[in-house]
């Protein structure tokens, strides 16, 4: 097997997935182009805004391909190419896209409610609370992992104390891009360019701003650019949409696709061959199969935290129901893409069936850089540029996680009756304070580091995932659609998960009886998970009634004509 048969494979069974069951999904439950969207119906130059289908896409995908379609394939691969490669083309088709894309049409034929207010809709306010402080929980993982993520790979000093001139450009690049972000943000409100103007300022502005950043790098520790990364992070979560977040996410976009062209031209032109074995083994360095590889390989394949984006943001953004597929189906699986191409990556940097040394992010972006070195692009610079690139991956998921954590803590704190709602109810349903609390937990838990972070927060999110699944299963029930297509994906996740979080409280149990637990790591994570445990189960028992009693009609709900 070499990388150009295994790109060519996955390429070849993405463009069949999206035409033939992406599509037939969207006849199956009915997309209505004439119906005027929530976008338009409620908007208010904030949340709700009309957006091209581009930018719309550009919001999902950026803000979904965290550093999950890189870190999950390169990590997996310890258990062979092949179980990698199969969970991820059979996760992005029938779980990940299907996920991504009902979560987004739910919301659209719902006024663009987010996941927790559809659940108070179809399930009831019980499941909606539950639930809420489920998203909650894991917005707050999400956080920390990510702010750790992006601060290390900003960090302008090596252990040595040297200067690191990738992360330092990097770090540039990106302060330089929120300005820039703003600029463009005003330019697209103000004018109203067209597509094609858009396009070409927004290229000029990414090359200027990458010249800027790569001559002017900025050389600071991994603790300050926790603090600028939260801080930018509220400032996008309180500021409108069209100011900051989708121009950021339009820009952000181009950088993330050139780097996965940059990954298929490089496969293309090297044709590396495959080194490491198709399958290892069912257990490899103490860790096993089943349920590893389909917790490690979440973004890449379906990824709760995806649905939050769906029904949280981006369906307030769709100008048109027939741009759905488009961007709720497609960004999964350009980013399954993504997935597969650091697959290939890293088992064409293998040597005698052994992963090569280094992170996950290094093993990336120094062979990428170096495809590009091969097109006459100075290495330094290469690496510079492929840097910025995955960072973006992290820090574009970053304010879009604090929004979404922001939007649920308000939710779960508003109530109907605004005036019987208690002190702590209004405080937490302010914007300014309750992104600010989910802020200040996400840093605290931050300062554990997202190496310890990372495994709960990939099985909560592969719960989070079920859990949507199942209520999704709900929403299509309930409205007179079909949604035996759920069915499968939501037991698999089900089984997946309460399998990883079980042995997670076992080894933290063990820790216990060794007399090695510390509460800051193994305390907070006990609790978390036992917390989501719980509340996954009391979702379930709340869902079980509408799924399998009998059917009822939803006087609130809004079916497609």
């Amino acid at each position: 097997m070499n990388g150009i048969t295994m790109l060519s494979i996955a390429i070849i069974i993405f463009l069949a997935g999206y035409f033939i069951y992406g599509k037939w999904l969207a006849r199956t439950w009915g997309i209505d182009a004439q119906a005027l969207t929530p976008a338009y119906k409620h908007e208010d130059g904030q949340d709700y805004t009309p957006t091209s289908k581009f930018m719309a896409f550009s919001h999902q995908f950026s803000s979904v391909a965290g550093a999950g379609p890189v870190t999950g394939p390169i990590i997996a691969a310890m258990f062979g190419w092949l179980p990698a490669f199969l969970w991820i083309v059979i996760g992005g088709i029938f779980f990940g896209g299907v996920q991504d894309f009902v979560a987004l049409y739910a919301s659209v034929k719902n006024e663009g409610k987010s996941m927790g207010v559809l659940i108070e809709q179809y399930i009831g306010k019980t499941g909606r609370k539950l639930f809420l402080l489920f998203s909650w929980l894991l917005t707050l993982l999400v956080i920390a992992a990510f702010a750790d993520i992006v601060a290390n790979t900003f960090n302008g000093f090596a252990a040595d104390g040297s200067k690191l001139l990738p992360g330092a450009s990097a770090a540039s690049i990106s302060m330089i891009y929120i300005i820039g972000s703003l600029l463009f943000g005003i330019f697209v409100k103000k004018s109203h360019p067209k597509e094609s103007v858009r396009f070409i300022v927004a290229i000029i502005l990414i090359l200027a701003m990458i010249s800027l950043g790569i001559a002017f790098p900025m050389y600071f520790s991994r603790d300050i650019w926790i603090i600028v990364a939260l801080t930018y992070s509220f400032i996008a979560s309180v500021l409108p949409m069209w100011l900051l977040m989708q121009p950021r996410d339009y820009l952000s976009t181009f950088l993330l696709i050139a780097m996965i062209a940059s990954a298929i031209i490089g496969i293309i032109i090297a044709n590396p061959s495959i080194n490491m074995p198709a399958f290892v083994g069912f257990e490899v360095h103490g860790k096993s199969l089943f349920p590893i590889l389909f917790i490690t390989i979440a973004c890449g394949a379906v990824s709760g935290f995806h649905s939050l984006v769906s029904s949280g943001t981006s369906s307030k953004t769709v100008a048109n129901e027939k741009d759905m597929l488009f961007i709720g189906y497609g960004s999964m699986l350009v980013e399954c893409i993504l997935g597969v191409a650091a697959l290939i990556i890293v088992c064409a940097a293998a040597k005698n069936g052994q992963m090569p040394h280094g992170t996950p992010f290094q093993i990336f972006s120094g062979s990428v850089a170096g495809f590009l070195s091969m097109l006459g692009m100075p290495r330094i610079y290469a690496v510079c540029i492929i840097t910025m690139c995955v960072s973006a991956l992290a820090f574009t998921t970053l304010d879009t996680v604090v929004r979404v954590g922001r939007l649920s803590l308000q939710e779960l704190c508003q109530s109907d009756d605004a005036a019987s709602m208690n002190i702590v109810q209004k405080a937490g349903a302010n914007k300014y304070i309750a992104t600010l609390l989910t802020i200040g937990i996400g840093y605290l838990l931050c300062r554990i580091g997202y190496m310890n972070i990372w495994p709960l927060f990939g099985s909560a999110n592969q719960l989070l995932s079920a859990l949507v699944l199942i209520c999704m299963a709900v929403f299509l029930r309930m409205t007179n659609r079909k949604g035996w297509m759920l069915f499968v994906p939501t037991i698999v996740m089900f089984i997946v998960t309460f399998t990883a979080l079980i042995q997670a409280v076992y080894h933290i149990f063990i820790h216990m009886l060794d007399g090695h637990f510390i509460f800051l790591t193994d305390g907070l994570q006990l609790i978390i998970t036992l917390a989501l445990m719980f509340l996954a189960a009391s979702v379930v028992n709340h869902c079980r009634g509408e799924l399998f009693g009998d059917k009822k009609k939803s006087s609130n709900a809004i079916l497609s004509k």
